[in-house]
């Protein structure tokens, strides 16, 4: 282990831009955020934050040099995490996570996923929405607490959030129609979604349409995940599939009908995940900077209200150490009709009718 004091001579200039007082605005409970202000104050102590912030992650590097580079890494988005806290107001705030030692061009290369480039095919009943008459929607609704929703899954870095979305969504409406809550398998998706681009992208619509068309999905037991990209596995035909009649499309740019739907199940949604704030969420409500290019797959599962701020609860695929516990609530009613990150533009769910 090298010691701090070879650091100190190719640090010295970047750590004095921490040597001010930080007047942070932090939750009570630090570690949350994985950081005290106390740690900003001195290049000792930040080298001391660093080394706990590798323990707890078990993050380990090939050589000094990149150790140092992540370190250096580290040190510009904590900075970033730290005046992003004091600037925010309280609404959301940001933590050092296990992405923490990731430039935000690396993390944009290897978490997100949804390829907007592929046309997207509208569903043959895309134009009824079962639920465009419903209302009286009740104020909040949170399908965890409703037993529809799995444990919170990652994907690794392989940009397969499309399957993550798609099969959360999945996992919910069988729960809904048939009373049981099965974990069921992303691999089959990303090995033989044929239309889908495994690890480098894909569609969830055009995954509803694989498992609509394939008599189903099986099970994560039967078919885990691997994190990288495999072959079909077509011997599997024999064992337990939880099988759609289709899938239907939201209508677009309508907030209120993807509440709508989400009062009925769980729902899969695209939205702009990559910019910084989102690499480092920890926790409240989130209310950007983020735009609408869509290029992350995730799943609805829920909406409420919190301190007068309406939300939409959202199930991600990076793991239960990110965001609050692997969810993040976004703020809805904004005013624009694309929805925080163009959460409004792509939603679709699963049908399973009887």
């Amino acid at each position: 282990m090298a010691s701090s004091t070879m650091i100190r001579p190719f640090g010295l200039l970047l750590f004095s831009m921490f040597l001010l007082p930080c007047f942070a605005y932090l939750p009570g409970d630090f570690s949350i955020v994985g950081y005290a202000e106390d740690d900003l104050t001195s290049h000792d102590k930040l080298l001391e934050l660093f080394e706990s912030w590798m323990e707890k992650h078990r993050k380990s590097y090939a050589s000094f040099a990149e150790k140092l580079r992540r370190f250096e890494v580290f040190e510009d988005n904590l900075k970033h995490i730290d005046e992003t806290n004091r600037k925010s107001g309280g609404s959301y705030w940001l933590g050092l996570n296990e992405f923490a030692d990731l430039s935000h061009d690396e993390f944009k290369e290897k978490y997100l996923g949804v390829n907007t480039g592929m046309p997207r095919r509208r569903s043959e009943c895309s134009s009824s929405f079962r639920y465009g008459n419903a209302s009286e929607l009740p104020e909040s609704v949170d399908w965890r607490k409703k037993g529809a929703v799995t444990r919170v899954k990652n994907q690794g870095q392989c940009g397969s959030c499309w399957a993550f979305s798609t099969v959360a969504a999945v996992e919910g409406i069988n729960q809904i129609a048939m009373g049981n809550l099965i974990s069921l398998s992303e691999q089959e998706l990303i090995d033989c979604s044929s239309e889908n681009n495994g690890c480098n992208g894909g569609l969830m619509d055009y995954a509803f349409s694989f498992i609509a068309s394939n008599g189903g999905l099986h099970t994560e037991d039967d078919y885990p995940y691997l994190m990288e990209e495999g072959t079909c596995d077509e011997k599997r035909a024999e064992m337990e599939t939880v099988t759609i009649s289709g899938y239907e499309d939201v209508p677009e740019n309508s907030e209120e009908s993807l509440l709508k739907a989400l009062a009925h199940q769980p729902v899969s949604v695209a939205i702009e995940a990559s910019g910084r704030n989102f690499q480092f969420y920890s926790g409240g409500v989130f209310d950007g900077p983020c735009g609408s290019e869509l290029d992350h797959g995730v799943a609805a599962v829920g909406y409420g209200t919190s301190k007068g701020q309406d939300y939409i609860i959202v199930k991600n695929s990076w793991g239960s150490n990110w965001g609050e516990k692997g969810y993040i609530r976004m703020k809805r009613n904004t005013g624009k009709a694309e929805g925080l990150c163009g959460i409004n533009l792509m939603a679709s769910y699963p049908t399973k009718d009887e």
